[in-house]
């Protein structure tokens, strides 16, 4: 089958299309046939040696990404879950070796959830990290509640235009940060307020927040403390809290944390429902076919997609 391979960090060049054995299936696991491929920050961090690549660096061939969308071609001995023909999505061994970029994957069962038949391979590959990143802080870490104020960086980016839709439907008061050129957009997902960043210091904009969902990092968490409620919460996705800013939360009365997202068939389940009943609504801003994944992290590595970027293959 062919496969992207990495042999080592560094720019697109990286990535190789090249032809590899299928992988073969554990017990509690599925082959699937990949239909579509979901492109995240993460995915393009770790092709340049950060993000999870020192995870995975030992391993050969190296096969990077983590979202797929696709059907079911065997099922392992253990499986009663799932059948040949079934059409799946998921995110596969996340933080681990996912081998996403390749025409098929060995998937574990438990990782995965049906594909609503409503909804097309490339809105449920992209509806996988992203979505489950702002699931599992809205639901597990900090349960958004009706009448909460909740600010979301990003909101057009990947895990932001999933989170604020989430944030609606839990009944939040929902104000998404972003361009001044992804205002309609923002607003169009459901947020009550829109900041544009470039124009407007947030913390004088907005104040008394329950909660912040920080998908951008560094001198941004330390802002978005001024804004917090105390007994507030705030969640930084892609650096972290170091030890200062999580004392400057503590100080503040403020719960600062981290947390990395983990592969759930249970949470894939209810993404579906959400995907099935209309509450969630991906948005693909670019498709690429599958020898074209080196554009696919060109342009991901802009950092200003909007919504999501998806590869597809085995048409």
């Amino acid at each position: 089958m062919q496969a992207i391979i990495l042999d080592e960090p560094g720019g697109i060049e990286q990535l190789q299309v090249t032809f590899v054995n299928s992988p073969k299936i554990q017990d509690d696991e599925v082959l699937v046939q990949v239909k579509a491929i979901s492109i995240n920050p993460v995915d393009v961090k770790t092709r340049a040696g950060k993000g999870v690549y020192g995870r995975l660096k030992d391993h050969s061939p190296l096969v990077i990404g983590w979202d797929i969308s696709g059907v079911v071609t065997k099922t392992g001995s253990a499986v009663k879950e799932f059948e040949v023909g079934d059409e799946v999505f998921g995110m596969v061994n996340f933080p681990g070796h996912g081998q996403a970029y390749a025409e098929y994957v060995a998937a574990p069962a438990n990782q995965l959830a049906l594909k609503p038949s409503e909804i097309s391979h490339e809105e449920a590959a992209v509806t996988t990290l992203a979505a489950l990143t702002a699931y599992q802080a809205m639901i597990h870490q900090y349960p958004v509640k009706a009448g909460d104020r909740v600010l979301i960086h990003a909101a057009s980016g990947g895990v932001g235009h999933f989170a604020v839709q989430l944030a609606k439907h839990l009944g939040a008061y929902v104000i998404g940060t972003s361009s001044a050129a992804n205002r309609d957009f923002v607003l169009g997902l459901g947020a009550d307020e829109h900041i544009d960043y470039r124009s407007v210091k947030f913390e004088e904009a907005t104040s008394d927040i329950d909660f912040v969902l920080d998908t951008i990092g560094g001198e941004n968490i330390d802002r978005s403390l001024e804004v917090v409620k105390p007994g507030g919460t705030i969640i930084s996705i892609p650096t972290g809290l170091n030890a200062e800013v999580s004392q400057k939360a503590k100080d503040k009365g403020v719960n600062g944390f981290f947390f990395l997202v983990q592969s759930s068939g249970k949470d894939m389940k209810a993404l579906a429902g959400l995907l099935e009943n209309g509450h969630l609504k991906p948005h693909v801003s670019a498709s690429f076919p599958f020898d074209e994944m080196s554009k696919a992290h060109e342009l991901q590595e802009t950092a200003h997609v909007i919504g999501k970027l998806v590869v597809t293959l085995n048409d």
